[in-house]
């Protein structure tokens, strides 16, 4: 089912749909960060929305893939050549400090892939990896990357499925905005 969409470069118009995606993605994270830098009256969406609208940064559309499904944002990818933590989080901040440790640098890194729920088991997921590999190679790396909550069943399952292979973990430093606050996140990386 895969092929009935359509994988495109996000558009500054995608920033809200990008952060929803991002904020499924993340398990909790997000909300975290987002929290952090929250203005008065301004909600964690428009926090995230207003995050992925800006360009030349780590976090902007500009590096976001999107899956379209009938004419409708179905899915998301962000990734990057991971060169090193972005300014906002270098602070060392305990909650981050696990992933931070994790990011694999000199590779293909993906921050985040989500599609929607009602856009789910169509292969989608799979699509935007597929398109993630092909990238990385496009672009002269070897590795692709990412980090993920072991206890995210589903995702593991799709990762394992597509050659990636634990590299190192870290322990869950727990939080109340976190989905998952025990066991270990982990770096899985494959070659392409």
């Amino acid at each position: 089912m895969a092929s009935a969409c359509t994988i495109r470069k996000a558009r500054k118009d995608d920033a809200r749909a990008i952060a929803k995606l991002f904020d499924i993605a993340s398990d909790g994270l997000a909300t975290y960060i987002w929290s952090k830098v929250q203005g008065p009256g301004q909600s964690l969406l428009d926090v995230g929305e207003a995050r992925y609208a800006r360009e030349n940064t780590t976090f902007s559309y500009q590096n976001c893939m999107v899956a379209e499904h009938e004419g409708e944002v179905a899915g998301m990818m962000h990734g990057c050549v991971e060169s090193g933590p972005p300014d906002e989080v270098r602070d060392s901040d305990p909650i981050l400090k696990p992933y931070l440790e994790l990011e694999l640098y000199g590779s293909l890194y993906i921050s985040s892939i989500a599609v929607f729920e009602n856009h789910r088991g169509r292969g989608i997921g799979t699509h935007l990896m597929h398109w993630a590999f092909a990238h990385a190679t496009a672009i002269g790396m070897g590795k692709v990357s990412l980090i993920c909550f072991e206890r995210n069943e589903g995702a593991m399952r799709l990762y394992t499925r597509l050659g990636f292979r634990e590299i190192d973990r870290r322990p869950i430093v727990p939080h109340p905005s976190l989905h998952y606050r025990d066991g270990d996140a982990l770096l899985l990386a494959r070659e392409v």
